[in-house]
């Protein structure tokens, strides 16, 4: 009965189709209509860039208000996804197939010669559904991409604030949730708050859209990363003090090393000369940066980004291996990413490259791996 219950319950419906829509109609007019930083993407190969309005944070806001008139004025309730999770999940991820297949059939059909919308299908269905065909397609002039992202991002947020209300209305809401919700609430709203930092990422620059993008950040980064925040909601945890401390340390450490390597990244690409911890920065072939975190490991940035990952699941203890879904999968996800970006830079940069492998011999953790 439970498993029948199960998936009843993961069945679409019209009221799931219509938050769901309701959701990305929001954020495709808010990031359009509402003002916001006038960011210049990499220079693409034909020579063209593509520009992002970073109004990220004020669409976020914006939607909060929104849905707190919402719930006070009892229009919506704040537990909506919540007790909705798994058809939500199930509908996002239809979703998902068809924005795929559609994308897959349009970019196959293009006939564009620029960078963005050129048609880089290999004739494998699987391989190019899974990876795309295109850089960066758009609808209605929004880039799908950068939109994907900041949908996956929020949507997060959202799910978590709804599985703390539920906590809160049940009487279970403990330290362990607080410092999950408070980790989690800071990471998003630092991506918002550097949503520029973005254009300047591997996903954006080098990946085309397709099923691996789509449903990485529609689905599993919202349904996925929130794993701790449901845990919790059925099972209480005690952290000791010591616990909590180191807890808040991993998270602290985690996000120096996340935010500063990629900013590094991020000023270098707009100014080659602007000050690595206070001193000029040095280069490898005119290219490379070799300074500040990017001297440290050649993807020091992953490192911060697992610590982080690392310091949402550990509020929920060591009784069970579910919360640590996310910081493994992450784990094996930046390791086969990294592996990628590597044999990619290898062909690029070629004798630059192996000099600065053997400058920056570590390539995440230092001596480590």
């Amino acid at each position: 009965m439970e498993l029948e219950s199960i998936i009843q319950s993961s069945i679409p419906t019209w009221s799931s189709v219509c938050i769901l829509v309701s959701y990305l109609v929001y954020l495709g007019l808010a990031g359009s209509l509402l003002p916001g930083n006038d960011v210049p993407g990499a220079l693409l190969q034909d020579g063209t860039r593509i520009r992002y309005r970073c109004n990220g944070l004020l669409t976020l806001f914006l939607l909060i208000a929104l849905l707190l008139f919402g719930v006070v004025f009892k229009f919506i309730s704040p537990t909506v996804i919540a007790d909705r999770g798994l058809e939500l999940l199930s509908t996002t991820f239809c979703f998902s197939v068809l924005v795929t297949l559609i994308l897959y059939v349009t970019g196959c059909n293009s006939r564009a010669k620029g960078s963005s919308l050129k048609s880089h299908a290999t004739g494998n269905l699987i391989h190019d559904w899974w990876f795309g065909v295109q850089l960066n397609p758009h609808f209605m002039g929004v880039d799908l991409k950068f939109f994907f992202v900041r949908a996956g991002m929020m949507g997060w947020l959202f799910i978590n604030l709804s599985v703390m209300e539920k906590s809160y209305k049940d009487g279970s809401l403990g330290q362990s949730m607080i410092l999950y919700q408070l980790f989690c609430a800071l990471y998003i709203l630092d991506y918002f708050c550097f949503e520029e930092y973005m254009t300047s990422t591997w996903d954006i620059i080098a990946e085309r859209l397709g099923f691996m993008l789509v449903f990485g950040d529609l689905v599993w980064i919202p349904f996925t990363f929130s794993i701790q925040g449901w845990w919790l909601l059925r099972n209480n945890v005690e952290l000791p003090k010591a616990a909590a401390v180191v807890n808040v340390l991993v998270f602290l450490i985690g996000y120096r090393i996340f935010r500063g390597a990629n900013k590094q990244k991020h000023d270098f690409k707009k100014d080659p000369k602007a000050p690595i911890w206070g001193m000029p920065p040095k280069v490898i072939g005119g290219k490379l940066l070799a300074s500040g975190y990017w001297g440290v490991a050649r993807h020091c940035n992953y490192l911060g980004d697992l610590l982080l990952a690392l310091s949402f699941s550990l509020p929920c203890g060591a009784s069970s291996p579910v919360p640590y879904i996310y910081p493994i999968y992450l784990l094996i996800l930046l390791i086969w990413r990294e592996r990628r970006d590597e044999s990619r830079c290898a062909q690029k940069y070629r004798e630059i490259w192996s000099e600065y492998c053997k400058l920056v011999p570590h390539r995440i953790l230092p001596y480590v791996y």
